[in-house]
């Protein structure tokens, strides 16, 4: 074995049963793995400076393709189901062996890095790769070590990445040729048959899901900043309703856009990049993000490109809606610099309604945010799926729950609980339609969200008066700076307030029947928090 670089760990990869590699490719930087990459043709430059790659067929998380493996020493642990499903050890063993035997002969690009900006906390990883652009995004994505480090470098956890590797499912125990296999015991990850990068983070987002809980650490899908006074905030949401986009304020310093910890001594990032979406990117909206787009060391991912002048199409969606741009998270102007901040002064709950009934902001109380957290309502509109022809409502407890090992209602217990310790204001967001639902009526307005996310943060919002909004129950502001009035509640934003009542009423319905799956799980409290259905 080759080994290529001057920052190889002492921990080998015959650790990890890898053996007879062509060539292992240590550390390297970021320029080196640039040109490894556009050597190998993986990828070809932008205008600019960024590096622009395409991932075959698959555009997104493959959520159907992703399994635990069910052993002894943690299968009460886990919450099975659709979003956990058990492989068996023997499947991951098969596995495992044609990962190993596929990387024989062939070069890998090894990144040691670590997960969790604070220290305590922090989990060192490993990540494997077949390409060296998955290598850079690893390098991108993750906080890196100090050169000193490295020499004695072990993991805890390690990544094993190969998209040109498919699985057999009638001998694998997988549902297609793609998978992913988290396997806590042996502190390994499997990726193989997907070029999609986001698997690799978001497998490692698993891991400390599953590892912080029991720490007083709790794990969350969020983005969160610091204003001027030094008070922070957190921003949960699905993909689509705006972590990204409203944590990027240039009046606020960013710890991050997407998974933290918010532990005893306060918030702090689990990665130590970005991954932002690049639909309909502007500069003018969103300067920050659109900024990195073209900057050396910047991954693009599935965005249109002008093949003469280099220029890329944010509005161009023939690749895919879910193009994405990844970046180390020092290339945004006005990011910590430690990854952490406070415990949080406010919480933002972000929805994106397409169906035009939820308040664009209300004030939750203690246990309505436990209950719209175990809830993690959403929506997805037309044409953001095949086959998809109507708005539909999307429920993923925790505002995350592809990534939540655990039975929801631990990451729900410990989020009241530091709620109550510190006395957070928890804030319900809809970023979604306003004026009639998708098709009828328009897109919240960033600039509006943006000012009464600010009013909130800033305390203005919580001196003011509010009235129980009388479908859902949440409080809702009776007044906004820079926002106008009848915009605060959405029945005076449609003209058919007839079909308002009527859309509002069968949401309500979908809150209900979501929420059933947790109530012997909650006390008493939190189910009279709960959204009933109109009598």
């Amino acid at each position: 074995m080759n080994k290529t670089g001057h920052r190889a760990s002492s921990y080998g990869l015959d650790n990890h049963g890898l053996s007879n590699v062509k060539n292992a490719y240590w550390n390297l930087s970021a320029p080196q793995l640039y040109a490894e990459s556009l050597g190998r043709g993986e990828g070809s430059l932008a205008q600019g400076g960024a590096l622009v790659t395409v991932t075959g067929a698959h555009t997104g998380r493959s959520p159907h393709d992703r399994f635990v493996v069910e052993e002894a020493s943690t299968k009460d642990d886990i919450w099975w189901g659709n979003v956990n499903v058990p492989i068996t050890e023997e499947n991951f063993v098969r596995l495992l062996d044609k990962m190993l035997g596929h990387l024989q002969g062939r070069d890998v690009f090894v990144q040691d890095c670590y997960a969790g900006a604070n220290e305590t906390y922090r989990l060192p990883i490993r990540i494997v790769t077949e390409e060296a652009w998955h290598n850079l995004f690893a390098r991108n994505m993750f906080i890196q070590p100090e050169d000193k480090e490295l020499p004695g470098f072990k993991p805890a956890w390690t990544v094993l990445q190969a998209p040109s590797l498919e699985a057999d499912p009638a001998r694998d125990g997988t549902t297609s040729g793609t998978f992913i296999v988290v396997n806590i015991a042996k502190q390994l990850v499997l990726v193989g048959g997907s070029g999609y990068a986001g698997e690799i983070k978001k497998s490692i987002f698993s891991v400390m899901n599953y590892l912080l809980p029991p720490r007083d650490v709790l794990p969350m899908h969020c983005s969160a900043n610091i204003g001027p006074e030094g008070n922070s905030a957190i921003f949960f949401g699905l993909s689509g309703t705006g972590k990204t986009t409203l944590s990027a304020d240039s009046a606020r310093t960013l710890i991050g856009d997407d998974e933290h910890g918010w532990g005893p001594d306060g918030v702090f990032n689990f990665e130590g990049g970005c991954y932002a979406k690049t639909i309909n990117l502007t500069r003018e909206a969103e300067p920050e993000i659109f900024e990195t787009t073209g900057t050396f060391g910047s991954i693009i991912e599935n965005v249109v490109m002008d093949p003469d002048s280099r220029e890329l199409d944010f509005f161009d969606t023939t690749l895919t809606e879910n193009g994405r741009v990844s970046y180390p998270i020092e290339m945004i102007p006005n990011a910590s610099e430690s990854g952490q901040g406070g415990h949080p002064a406010n919480i933002m709950m972000l929805t994106c309604d397409a169906f035009g009934v939820l308040p664009p902001i209300s004030q939750l109380t203690p246990d309505q945010a436990m209950y719209h957290f175990l809830s993690g309502y959403t929506a997805k509109v037309a044409g953001t799926e095949r086959g998809l022809k109507e708005p539909q409502a999307t429920f993923s407890t925790c505002f995350g729950a592809p990534f939540m090992p655990r039975h929801p209602t631990v990451y729900a217990k410990l989020l009241g609980e530091k709620m109550a310790k510190h006395g957070a204001k928890c804030w319900l967001v809809n970023t979604g339609w306003s004026g009639g639902g998708y098709g009828v009526g328009d897109r919240m307005k960033i600039a509006y969200t943006r000012a009464m996310v600010n009013a909130a943060l800033d305390g203005q919002l919580a001196k003011g008066s509010f009235t129980a909004d009388p479908n859902f129950g949440v409080l809702v502001p009776d007044a906004c700076p820079d926002v106008p009035d009848d915009v605060l509640n959405p029945r005076n934003t449609w003209k058919d307030k007839d079909a308002y009542d009527a859309q509002a009423k069968a949401l309500r319905k979908l809150f209900e029947e979501n929420f059933k799956q947790f109530e012997d799980a909650v006390d008493d409290k939190v189910k009279a928090a709960a959204i009933k259905a109109a009598a």
